[in-house]
């Protein structure tokens, strides 16, 4: 009969919340844990390695498709006698799709599920990939790059999910090493470019550049939905399924007690409340799904318009201008750096030499490629060490300095290595702010605010060839590096005025929680003491 009496005490919408078949005798010893101090506990293992092996071909395959424009857009602009604007829209077709996808996917995975949002990217850019080799005409050629564009687009939710299995400690040196497979996708597409493009052709290129996608469909079925992400939708039991999947294969244990959300731990003792209250609720409705009214009221607001609200305004427009400055500034470099390679930074006569040029600017696309791993190397040093924002701001500042020698002509002999510079220098931004945004937004808008942030540098992505490499072509050489630098030097000041530092900080799951908290060795009980 006692028993009974206790049972009676706990809802049954709150057992299978929790998901614990030990509920009762836990709740007696009120010990809980979130899913921060689950994964500091469980470690990085090899679980997560399998996760990043995964999400890092997604990322290779990324950066190959936008390596490629580099290589494909001058060899179908001499097969289809193009103008330099008809090649210029090739990249920006890329990037138009990339705008739509970014911020369509982002929703998609926090409403849905991160599973969900990289498959149909996943599926959408290995597709249009191959197709896009088969295009006859320039017309077709232009939409079905768009359509990769939108696959692309999907690439913040792979990072994000990759981010979600990561322990706090050492987050930022993980997603400096998760960061590596976007330069080895550009060095693997600038080696594939230079053997295959002399030989057989662009579209043999393309179809070759669009076989590391095929690879996440196959091994799909195999992959877990983010704990995190199921945590934070009150699928507690499916989380907590997923994180004893995590220990098993790290060989470690997951702490003693209850898992609860940070909305829960936010809500200070609602939880307790409602294990020792719960004459004042009503358990059918809870049995029936009905989220309680916090959570329905988070539902009901637009995720966009979350992203502006008062606690993330700030963050999210300063995060626009530097992705829109990172962006611009990463593929302006790695379009000059076939631009001012050749001789043509000189604004001489196209034909001169135009032949026994190609290969040349192989090889400098290929060098400066390289530029990518002390850029990830210099990442990985600061990142945890001197935290996001200074590794970020001074990365900005030095790379205003690599460039600006290149406002003047240059002989080739200097051109390089100043490009080479200034690559390293973006490289290290464009990882560390991939790293710093999603750990500034909670769970509940994570791959929406990423990805509208990844929208962003598409439009940046999408103006630079349009208009800076136009301007070299015009022979306007200084006004298009003095654009280049403005923008890098008004995105180094953005990063300065960040609202706070995320080393170190574990994860949000709502707005409500948003703050910068660390894992404390003590597991906090449910009614928040230690």
């Amino acid at each position: 009969m006692p028993e009974k009496k206790e049972r009676e005490i706990f809802p049954l919408h709150l057992s299978r919340a929790l998901g614990q078949s030990n509920l009762y005798r836990m709740a007696d010893e009120r010990q809980t844990y979130t899913m921060d101090e689950a994964l500091v506990d469980i470690g990085f293992g090899k679980f997560q390695i399998l996760v990043l092996a995964y999400a890092g071909m997604g990322w290779v395959s990324e950066a190959m498709e936008m390596m490629l424009l580099s290589f494909v857009g001058p060899a179908v602009q001499a097969e289809w006698n193009l103008s330099s604007n008809k090649e210029s829209l090739i990249t920006s077709a890329v990037f138009a799709g990339m705008l739509v996808g970014a911020y369509s996917w982002g929703i998609v995975s926090d409403n849905y599920g991160r599973r969900k949002g990289f498959l149909i990217t996943a599926m959408i850019t290995s597709g249009a990939g191959f197709l896009s080799a088969l295009a006859p005409n320039y017309s077709t050629l232009i939409v079905i790059r768009c359509l990769v564009g939108m696959g692309l687009g999907g690439g913040p939710v792979l990072l994000s999910w990759f981010l979600e299995f990561v322990p706090a400690p050492n987050r930022g040196t993980w997603m400096v090493i998760f960061q590596a497979f976007w330069t080895v996708g550009t060095i693997f597409e600038a080696s594939l470019a230079w053997i295959v493009m002399p030989w057989l052709g662009w579209r043999w290129l393309l179809a070759l550049s669009a076989i590391p996608t095929s690879f996440l469909l196959i091994f799909y079925g195999k992959t877990p939905e983010s704990p995190r992400y199921l945590c934070m939708k009150g699928r507690t039991s499916e989380a907590l399924q997923v994180l004893e999947t995590i220990a098993r294969l790290n060989q470690t244990k997951l702490p003693s007690g209850i898992l609860v959300s940070d909305r829960q731990v936010e809500r200070g003792n609602d939880l307790s409340s409602e294990l020792e209250d719960t004459h004042l609720l009503s358990p059918r409705k809870h049995e029936n799904g009905s989220p309680n009214t916090s959570d329905r009221d988070v539902q009901q607001v637009p995720t966009l318009f979350m992203l502006l609200s008062t606690k993330l305004l700030r963050s999210t427009l300063l995060l626009w201008v530097v992705f829109f400055g990172n962006a611009f500034s990463y593929y302006g470099l790695v379009l000059l750096s076939s631009e001012l390679s050749g001789g043509r930074s000189k604004c001489g006569p196209m034909e001169v030499g135009l032949a026994k040029s190609q290969d040349v600017s192989y090889r400098d696309v290929f060098i400066t490629s390289f530029a990518e791993i002390p850029g990830l190397l210099v990442s990985a040093a600061m990142v945890d060490r001197v935290g996001r924002k200074f590794s970020m701001s001074s990365m900005f500042f030095l790379g205003f300095l690599f460039l600006f020698p290149l406002a003047f002509h240059q002989p080739e002999g200097l051109t390089t290595p100043l490009l080479f510079g200034a690559r390293i220098c973006i490289t290290a931004t464009f990882t560390i702010v991939y790293i710093y945004a999603p750990e500034i937004y909670p769970t509940s808008v994570r791959t929406t605010g990423v990805g509208v942030a990844s929208a962003v540098a598409r439009i940046g992505g999408m103006i630079c060839p349009l208009v800076a490499v136009s301007l070299v072509h015009g022979c306007h050489q200084t006004a298009s590096i003095v654009l280049f630098e403005t923008v890098i030097l008004v995105s180094g000041i953005c990063v300065l005025l960040f609202p706070f530092e995320t080393s170190g900080c574990v994860l949000s799951d709502d707005i409500s929680s948003l703050r910068c908290s660390r894992v404390t060795i003590g597991l906090p009980t449910i009614d928040g003491t230690p």
